[in-house]
């Protein structure tokens, strides 16, 4: 894998949770594709203008946005970046924060990386045997 690349989807990662974090629907906009999707973590799915309007109506306040132990697997044109995403947040006055294993799908347009889908799901310990 190109080191490049793998800090450029990494990079990527830490401008939208900086764009997250201030709320900058601008910035998140800029930052992912047309077609963006996230799943959440209790699975429910949005399209980008349904994730995106959480942010403009306020009705999600993120406090803190922690990426890290991020892996990045090239694909040429897409790259798959699996971390850990851990925050402090409120949805419509209720708790949304946690620690999340995070899957982010990153796409090459041109010269850059976008983000093309985030898949959210709740950390825990391993499977009992």
């Amino acid at each position: 894998m190109s080191t490049i690349t793998e800090e450029q989807v990494r990079e990527l990662g830490r401008r939208c949770a900086d764009a997250e974090l201030r709320a900058d629907v601008a910035d998140l906009d800029a930052l992912t594709t047309g077609d963006f999707t996230l799943v959440g973590p209790a699975g429910f799915v949005l399209d980008k203008d349904q994730w995106l309007d959480r942010y403009r109506t306020g009705a999600l306040i993120t406090r803190s946005l922690a990426w890290d132990e991020v892996q990045v697997r090239d694909y040429g044109t897409a790259a798959v970046a699996v971390g850990r995403h851990t925050q402090e947040a409120e949805y419509q006055g209720h708790p949304a924060g946690g620690r999340f294993r995070a899957t982010h799908i990153a796409v090459r347009q041109g010269d850059r990386w976008l983000l093309a889908g985030l898949h959210l799901s709740p950390v825990a310990g391993p499977p009992a045997s």
